[in-house]
């Protein structure tokens, strides 16, 4: 299992609006607003790089590179996410760009939301529910608008006309029929032959991938690679599967090309010549495409953790995978929070002590601990599958024996949880959702800081805890691994929110604190993240899966005793709970089940589990939550729009200082990538 980023929970005490006032949320100069434009079923944000201004002319300098560097694989996950993303993104942006009609015509308008909505999922399909895109116009417009375009500003392959250009695009917009899921989890079909992402070529079936790399598997290796994670898997001129690595020479080389050109304008501005060390075996990683070098710049940059910036940028997570080995491309570029970093140095020094007495049986547990370092950061720069939607915490690396022997880094990224936070304020979702006053006095005193709290927790410890058995396979539970690793680190962090020791770590202020985090996990996972899922559909993306698997599994097995309760009030339903004590108890009891799944690679535990509470939804209870909802006029998603960084130089082209421009718009910054960073 190879996933460990946390993304966005929809009903934190964030999103409820605990105890919030006011309208607008700004910074304390008055000046920075975060909230932006609101488009489809999304919010843009703005995070502010609090203490940029701070830091030296050399930690500067280090940081623009490496945006530089972060911002050249944009292309990359438009590809990785499906074959005609990036073609598909330059016809709109050419008709967006270079229409002469109306602009506030309905045409216009739908494809304005549709071209923001391909920019925000790095291609046609939703960043989260996978699902295809409906476009608000005709295509018959489309193609009149595109016929109207100069050839030259048009994505034509050689020798190719605007009106073929249509009638090889537009059915992949506009037909439901093709690829309309980007991700396929539903059991008992083949995921690769069901899935529109671009890490399997054409035709490669499920099983034939499968037994690809099942028949490379070294048996009873110790430190086995993540086989496939940075490769495309095609078919060779005989016929035969062969990858494709994504490596400088190989596919991506043009923006893996200029990502190290600026990796290594970066080098000299490191803090440690531990960092340049790292730095050096990213390069030759990104020169070779080797997965034991890989490795090794893994844990060289697991030991580093002097340095004050840091950042990562390369194939990473697996979630776009539908067999859970591929990794799609992201960076992101960050500094420490020294004050906030308190708070997570307390877990990770603590972390055997956790480990020793978590509820999962001794034989899953590791023996010793060894190196996990835990800090809060400032993001600096987003990027790749990272970017606009993005993690509120992250854990790596992510191979099992790496994180065995050497340990893991953990971080929760404070100013994109501040931003959601006076986003959120005031919305509305405490008085909709939440069942009486005293539960929402409860979340208004203690949610957000408990929010930040089962977040570092689920991080810093729950996906460094446990262990494989011996011969275990990491990648035994495929298309459900995501899911059932994401449920072991959330539920790690909901049992250990509620202990006395982290009271006595002085991180929580009493022990009625846990429950404002107790309330809001059961109320997303039972009632509130429904509101992103479309009528008539089933739960599909990891995350969600997790949260309702939990939810559901808990609410159940405590029905008989009533420990949660859905109740209605005025014909609304909420979420009771009656016994949060006996609802630690069930935490712990599934968390026991999910390591021991992890643990021994039960593949078919792991899918009843799934199958069973993390994929159906209620169609009587969807269709109250989404009515209720729709009155709050929100959006469900949120994404970031980046600060512009622009370096100053002197007459020799030296970096003398580096600004930051908060100006500018969404749109602007996605044509100005598309137009300075195009590489593919």
């Amino acid at each position: 299992m190879k996933q460990k980023i946390a993304a966005m929970i929809l009903a934190t005490s964030a999103a409820l609006g605990a105890g919030a006032t006011g309208t607008t949320p700004a910074d304390k100069d008055n000046t920075f607003k975060y909230t932006d434009e609101q488009f489809a079923d999304i919010q843009m944000l703005r995070y502010k790089v609090e203490g940029f201004d701070k830091l030296t002319l050399k930690q500067k300098t280090f940081i623009y590179y490496l945006q530089e560097a972060s911002l050249w694989g944009r292309d990359i996950l438009f590809d990785q996410n499906g074959r005609y993303n990036l073609r598909i993104r330059q016809l709109l942006e050419a008709v967006y760009t270079g229409y002469s009609g109306d602009r506030d015509s309905d045409f216009f308008q739908g494809l304005t939301t549709y071209l923001k909505r391909v920019w925000f999922s790095s291609g046609i399909h939703h960043h989260y529910g996978c699902e295809k895109f409906e476009p608000g116009f005709s295509a018959d417009l489309l193609r009149e608008a595109v016929m109207q375009l100069p050839a030259d500003k048009l994505p034509l392959s050689p020798g190719q006309t605007a009106a073929q250009l249509c009638d090889e695009l537009l059915p992949v917009m506009f037909d439901p029929a093709v690829m309309p899921m980007r991700v396929n989890q539903k059991d008992g079909e083949d995921l690769l032959l069901t899935s529109a992402c671009n890490y399997y070529a054409p035709g490669i079936t499920q099983a034939e991938a499968e037994t690809f790399y099942t028949q490379r598997k070294a048996p009873a290796d110790p430190r086995p690679v993540m086989m496939g994670m940075n490769s495309r898997l095609e078919r060779d001129e005989f016929g035969q599967l062969t990858e494709r690595v994504w490596r400088v020479g190989g596919m991506y080389s043009p923006a893996l090309e200029h990502i190290v050109d600026n990796l290594l304008k970066a080098r000299p501005y490191a803090d440690t010549e531990a960092q340049q060390k790292v730095i050096d075996l990213l390069v030759e990683v990104y020169r070779t495409g080797d997965l034991r070098t890989f490795d090794e710049y893994a844990i060289y940059w697991l030991r580093d953790t002097q340095s004050l910036v840091d950042f990562t940028c390369y194939f990473t997570e697996s979630y776009g995978d539908p067999l859970g080995m591929k990794a799609s491309w992201e960076a992101i570029v960050n500094f420490k929070d020294l004050a906030a970093t308190e708070r997570t140095t307390k877990l990770s020094d603590n972390a055997q002590w956790f480990e020793d007495h978590s509820p999962v049986a001794p034989q899953f547990k590791k023996e010793k601990v060894k190196g996990v370092s835990a800090k809060v950061i400032t993001a600096a720069i987003l990027a790749g599958d990272l970017y606009p939607s993005t993690a509120i915490g992250i854990n790596l690396p992510n191979s099992d024996w790496v994180r065995r022997e050497h340990g893991s880094k953990s971080v929760t990224i404070g100013n994109l949880t501040d931003a959601y936070n006076k986003a959120a304020h005031g919305n509305g979702m405490d008085k909709e959702f939440v069942v009486d006053e005293a539960t929402r006095q409860l979340i208004a005193t203690y949610g957000d800081a408990c929010d930040d709290l089962h977040t570092d927790l689920h991080e810093c410890l729950g996906h460094g805890s446990g262990k494989l058995l011996p011969g275990t396979d990491p990648d035994t539970l495929r298309a459900y691994g995501s899911t059932i690793e994401e449920a072991r680190a959330d539920l790690f962090g909901l049992y250990y929110v509620a202990d006395p020791k982290l009271v006595e770590l002085g991180l929580t202020p009493n022990l009625e604190a846990y429950k404002s985090q107790y309330y809001t996990y059961m109320q997303n996972g039972l009632l509130t993240q429904l509101v992103r899922i479309k009528p008539g559909a089933s739960i599909e993306e990891a995350h969600m899966r997790n949260r309702a698997l939990i939810a559901r599994w808990a609410y159940e097995h405590g029905k008989a005793q009533k420990v949660v309760e859905l109740v209605k009030k005025k014909g609304k339903t909420y979420v009771k709970v009656n016994d949060y004590a006996a609802l630690r108890d069930l935490f712990g009891q599934l968390l026991a089940e999910v390591q021991r799944i992890k643990s021994e690679g039960d593949f078919e535990a792991a899918r009843r589990l799934v199958e069973d509470y993390g994929v159906k939804v209620d169609p009587e209870l969807h269709r109250e939550v989404l009515a209720r909802y729709e009155r709050l006029h929100l959006s469900p998603y949120k994404g970031f729009i980046n600060p512009v960084y622009k370096a100053e130089r002197d007459a020799n082209g030296q970096i003398t200082d580096v600004k930051l421009d908060y100006t500018e718009t969404y749109d602007q910054q996605m044509l100005r990538y598309s137009r300075d960073y195009r590489s593919l």
